[in-house]
C-alpha cells in the first residue's frame, strides 16, 4: 500500500470502535481526514452519531458530507475521539499539532472517554522530537515568550531552534484561535513530561503538541498491513 492508503487503511479500522448513539471528536489532518470520509458513508447508511470538529477545516468537511454537528457547549463529554499524529512514541506519547490545531484537538482529546490515534508506520517511532514539537502563543510579547520557551527547552534537557511558523505566503501562520505556534526542532525528547510541565508553565504559552496520557489506542497501518497497539498499563 501506498501512504495515503495506509493511512484510509488505519481509518477504516477505527471505524469498527464507532457505535450507534456516540458522540465523537474529529480529529484534524490526512489521515482524521481519511476518517471524516468513511465515518460519513456510514451516517448516509443510517448510523445515529453526533460529532465534534476539532478545527474550521474538519467542520467545514464534517457539514458539507452531512454529519451532524455539535460543540463542546452543548456536549461537553464525549465517548471517543479519533484523530491522526505526527508522531507516535512506544507509550503512545504523541507528538499533534502539525495541522496548527492542537489546541482544539487536545481540548476535545481531553473531554473524550477515548483516544484512538490513526496514522501510517512512519509515524511510529523511538524517542519523539523527529517531527518538530509546536507550541501555541499568544501573538502579544511573543519574542518574549519565544526566549522563555528556549530557556525551558533547555531546562528539560533538549536543545535546537524554535522557529516562528509561516505559511505558504510567507505571512505568520494563525490558528483558528487567533494564536500563533512556534516549531521547536529538538531531534530527541528525553523526558516529554518534564518539557511539558516546562512549557507549561512559560506565561504566553497556550498548548504544546506533546499528547501524554491521553491516547488509548494507535492503530498503525504499513506494508504489511494494520496493528494495532494499546498503551502500556502502568
Amino acid at each position: 500500500m501506498d501512504t495515503e492508503a495506509q493511512k484510509r487503511a488505519a481509518a477504516a479500522c477505527a471505524l469498527e470502535f464507532v457505535r450507534p448513539g456516540m458522540r465523537l471528536g474529529l480529529g484534524t489532518g490526512s489521515t482524521a481526514r481519511q476518517f471524516v470520509d468513511l465515518l460519513a458513508e456510514r451516517v448516509r447508511g443510517g448510523l445515529d452519531i453526533v460529532a465534534v470538529p476539532t478545527s474550521e477545516a474538519t467542520r467545514v468537511q464534517a457539514e458539507k458530507l452531512g454529519i451532524l454537528l455539535t460543540t463542546l457547549d452543548d456536549t461537553p463529554e464525549l465517548d471517543l475521539t479519533v484523530d491522526g499524529a505526527d508522531e507516535i512514541a512506544p507509550d503512545l506519547t504523541v507528538i499533534k499539532g502539525g495541522g496548527g490545531a492542537l489546541l482544539r484537538e487536545k481540548i476535545v482529546a481531553t473531554a473524550s472517554a477515548r483516544m484512538v490515534v490513526v496514522a501510517d508506520e512512519s509515524k511510529w517511532v523511538s524517542v519523539l522530537g523527529g517531527f518538530p514539537l509546536p507550541i501555541e502563543i499568544v501573538p502579544f510579547g511573543a519574542k518574549a515568550t519565544g526566549r522563555a520557551i528556549d530557556a525551558a527547552v533547555r531546562a528539560a534537557g533538549c536543545s535546537g531552534p524554535v522557529v516562528l511558523r509561516k505559511g505558504n505566503d510567507g505571512k505568520v501562520f494563525v490558528t483558528d484561535g487567533g494564536h500563533w505556534i512556534l516549531d521547536a526542532h529538538l531531534q530527541r525528547i528525553v523526558d516529554p513530561p518534564a518539557l511539558a510541565t516546562r512549557l507549561a508553565a512559560v506565561p504566553g504559552v497556550v498548548e504544546h503538541g506533546l499528547f501524554i496520557g491521553l491516547t488509548q489506542t494507535a492503530i498503525l497501518a504499513g506494508s504489511d498491513g494494520v496493528r494495532l497497539v494499546e498503551r502500556p498499563q502502568s
